[in-house]
């Protein structure tokens, strides 16, 4: 049994044609595609409490379905009792199939939970067509269990594509489904 992502089968159905026909690519290989999705959470408070950083690196691989790793400081920081190689954050990378699972469930069920939802802002964008996203709070995922949980924290989500400009990874990013808002 072989499994395909439903949004794997999407993109070379339905997005490449629609791409190819706006931006008038002369090859499929020139249509951009996603090449991965970053979870970054930085945790600052884990410089007094450790275990603060071990939930959260439990809470980035439930949801991902990943294992996720500890980010450690690269340099000393004296006003914030900062040392070389402390842990500070979590983060995870995901590729291929559970990268395109993760971006189904959090256009179809985690985004719509947020709090006053209208739609993502499209200025996260940085130049080259990759797109980050900010998340107040890390409760809108269902994996998330709201007894277990410490303390709220916000996290990055990093989409990097092979997009050559901004409007070509926009594109690409709301083709696949992540609800825009409608800017004017």
């Amino acid at each position: 049994m072989d499994y395909s992502p439903r949004l794997q089968a999407k993109y070379r159905d339905e997005i490449i044609p629609a791409l190819m026909k706006e931006f008038s690519y002369k090859s499929v290989m020139q249509v951009p595609k996603l090449l991965k999705i970053t979870l970054n959470q930085g945790v600052g408070a884990a410089i007094t409490d450790k275990k603060l950083l071990d939930a959260t690196v439990e809470e980035l691989s439930l949801i991902t379905g990943q294992k996720a790793v500890k980010t450690l400081s690269k340099k000393d920081i004296s006003n914030f009792k900062l040392r070389k190689g402390m842990g500070i954050g979590a983060k995870v990378t995901l590729r291929s199939a559970r990268m395109l699972e993760f971006l189904d469930r959090l256009i179809a069920v985690s985004l719509p939970r947020e709090r006053d939802f209208k739609g993502i802002n499209d200025k996260g964008f940085d130049g080259r067509g990759n797109y980050t996203l900010g998340i107040k709070e890390q409760l809108i995922f269902p994996e998330i269990v709201m007894d277990k949980i410490n303390r709220i924290q916000g996290m990055n989500i990093t989409f990097v594509t092979t997009a050559k400009t901004d409007a070509e990874g926009l594109a690409l990013l709301k083709a696949y489904g992540l609800p825009f808002k409608n800017q004017k």
